[in-house]
């Protein structure tokens, strides 16, 4: 095929969204602000389409290059985006899954003040994760990864008056410069060893020598990696995800389905060849995955903030997907990021409903009993829930026993891997149906809990300024529908979006793998064969266990719903343990945060600010006025003065010159 594809049109679209809103969305009605943040994304999304169709006859890996950026010596980086299979799949996810988001966002936020500020940071959010997918070199990607950064910081704070959101912006924010200052650090190695940031550039140089291992490659998959556990919340960076839950909904939405948490998924899967050059940096991607699927799976068994629970399933799910790319499966990871993009943003998009049907409420404790009041967030949440717990045939079955398959078969650790990765699957069971059971099932707790203790209000923890008031369970009304159609949109997608890559083992294809093969190469698929059988026992097992989860939460909450309350009591060390998230926040308080800010507020201004700083301030006006009484005393007015200090300058210009002369000769 011929001609331009103006691949710069789809992060253009939402940026010009973002300035109009941005800069005239205060002044505008809310009609109009509401069609430029729309349009915005959904011109992308009929490009993304158009070019989807289109794709069959393109010839890819197929580059836009739109000038150039940096040239400095032999080094140069230009404006370039590039797109191929693997492009193509995550614009279909962030344009689709996106627009979906911003439908949903019209009803959510319709009273909320700074609605037009909300849709311009939203349009901001598209416009950064797109140029970071289409990028076609490591600088421009570095654009985009520091740009859903920026953008994630102002919508966790979009409540900025209330200090917990505030404080959650500032952790989203810093924590992930400690992983970009990784990725930095990777683009040094880079240009030093490369001489070029492009991914042709630095991938073809690495296909001709293949005697290169490890090295300088393990060095820069390890800063890469250290970038990426940033990015997509994972051990030791994941601590920021949970408190992003103060943002509204929507924004929950969008960072943990479509955009920002998918980023290091995405980067490990496009480098994915420097990575295969060291057996280290790969095994530390694995290791690193297992454990924190397992670890934050641990501790979505006991949250009572029904946003928080779905946090932590994300930091959980990214596990999986990072556990993938370890056992180098990586278009396994990619199956599942698509599959996880489809039933969470309808996990988080339906707690949203939820929270909306309550005015505000999201502690799972005094809800209860809305499955007939919410009956289509009910119906949707609930093909989320299945989808999420892997039960056949939703979404999430094909993709996480797809990943599940793959670490059983890559090698010993392999083995261990598969077992973290099976446990982790009966205790994602166990709090997903734990929410769905607290949320949906049963009789309402709203009057016996919140109503006894506090009398007439529901005082709830809000995702937005709402709260409710005097409301009592049988004023609970369903969202309006244009929050309830992306909800529809995406159980649909969660329920029968895993047959696009059912493996041979199921009767299927591997649609998803094949299409990738030609960017992923032999890193597709972990190495050991193919074996059926195999593969559809570890599928049953996965399954079983997931049951087992439920006939768990079944009898905690439905036969003896006594029972968690002795259990806690019981294990009271262990729960506390999870409740307070191993403490990891407060250890870091006072291994990192508490010392660094002592060094900053006492140490460095002390020394730096108060010594140095204002010490080189008072020299400066101590020195001006010194200089300005002398000149004082030169300007008395008094003429004799005047002739004394004329007489004077005369002597050292005749002394002066006696002495030049002198010399001369």
């Amino acid at each position: 095929m011929t001609g331009s594809l103006h691949l710069w049109l789809i992060p253009l679209v939402p940026f010009a969204g973002f300035l109009v809103n941005g800069l005239i969305g205060r002044k505008l009605p809310k009609a109009f602000a509401t069609a430029i943040a729309l349009i915005a994304t959904l011109i992308p999304f009929l490009h993304v389409a158009r070019i989807w169709f289109q794709f069959p006859s393109l010839t890819v890996p197929y580059v836009e290059n739109l000038g150039t950026w940096i040239w400095t010596g032999s080094f140069h980086a230009d404006f370039a985006l590039q797109l191929d299979q693997l492009t193509m799949i995550m614009l279909l996810v962030v344009t689709g899954v996106g627009f979906l988001i911003h439908i949903y966002s019209v009803g959510y936020m319709a009273h909320e003040e700074g609605y037009w500020r909300f849709f311009a940071y939203l349009n901001l959010f598209m416009f950064f994760m797109l140029t970071l997918v289409l990028s076609e070199n490591f600088l421009l990607m570095f654009v985009g990864w520091e740009g859903v950064g920026l953008a994630s910081y102002l919508l966790i704070g979009f409540y900025f008056l209330r200090d917990s959101a505030a404080k959650a912006g500032i952790k989203a924010f810093v924590v992930n410069r400690i992983g970009d200052f990784g990725f930095l650090i990777a683009l040094f190695l880079l240009i030093a060893h490369f001489g070029t940031l492009s991914y042709s550039g630095v991938f073809s140089q690495i296909a001709q020598h293949p005697e290169w291992q490890g090295g300088v490659l393990t060095a820069i998959a390890l800063f890469l990696l250290l970038g990426a556990t940033g990015k997509s919340a994972q051990i030791p960076l994941y601590v920021w995800l949970p408190d992003a839950m103060e943002g509204p909904t929507p924004v929950s939405a969008l960072i943990h389905a479509a955009t920002m948490v998918t980023a290091g998924v995405y980067m490990v899967s496009r480098t994915h060849i420097i990575f295969d050059r060291s057996p280290f940096a790969l095994s530390m991607v694995a290791i690193i995955g297992a454990a924190t699927c397992f670890f934050a799976a641990t501790m979505g068994l006991v949250q009572t903030d029904i946003k928080r629970v779905l946090a932590y399933s994300t930091v959980s799910q990214l596990g999986y997907m990072f556990l993938a790319c370890g056992v180098a499966a990586y278009s396994s990871a990619i199956f599942h990021l698509v599959t996880h993009a489809f039933f969470k943003a309808l996990l988080f998009l339906a707690a949203g409903s939820v929270i909306h049907a309550l005015g505000g409420q999201q502690d799972m404790r005094v809800m209860g009993g809305l499955r007939k009041k919410i009956p289509i967030t009910f119906w949707t949440m609930t093909a989320a829930v299945f989808a999420i717990c892997g039960f056949p045939p939703f979404a999430g079955f094909f993709s996480k026993d797809d990943i599940l398959y793959q670490a059983f078969i890559s090698g010993s650790l392999g083995k261990v891997l598969w077992f973290v990765g099976w446990v982790t699957a009966g205790l994602t069971s166990v709090y997903m149906f734990r929410l769905w059971y607290l949320t949906f099932l049963g009789e309402s707790r709203a009057e016996s809990h919140e109503l006894a203790e506090h009398g007439a209000a529901v005082h709830a923890r809000p995702d937005s300024k709402q709260v409710i008031e005097g409301e009592h369970p049988h004023s609970v009304h369903e969202s309006p529908w244009v929050m309830l159609g992306p909800l529809v949109v995406l159980a649909i997608l969660a329920t029968i979006g895993g047959f696009i890559g059912v493996p041979a083992a199921m009767g299927g294809h591997d649609e998803i793998g094949h299409f990738l093969d030609p960017v992923l190469g032999s890193g597709a698929h972990a190495p050991g064969g193919e074996s059926p059988g195999l593969e559809l026992g570890l599928s049953a097992s996965a399954v079983l266990i997931g049951l087992l989860g439920l006939l768990v939460v079944h009898i905690l909450y439905k036969v003896k719903p006594e029972l968690p309350g002795k259990l806690a009591t019981q294990f009271r060390a262990l729960y506390a343990l999870l409740l307070n998230k191993y403490w990891v926040d407060q250890i870091y308080g006072a291994l990192i945060v508490t010392p660094l800010l002592l060094i900053s507020r006492h140490l460095l201004k002390g020394l730096i600010d108060r010594g140095v700083i204002d010490g080189a301030g008072f020299a400066a006006g101590a020195t001006a006025q010194g200089f300005g009484a002398i000149v004082q005393r030169l300007q008395s007015g008094n003429i004799r003065s005047y002739a004394g200090w004329l007489a004077l300058g005369a002597a050292v210009l005749l002394i002066v010159s006696y002495f030049g002369f002198t010399a001369h000769f």
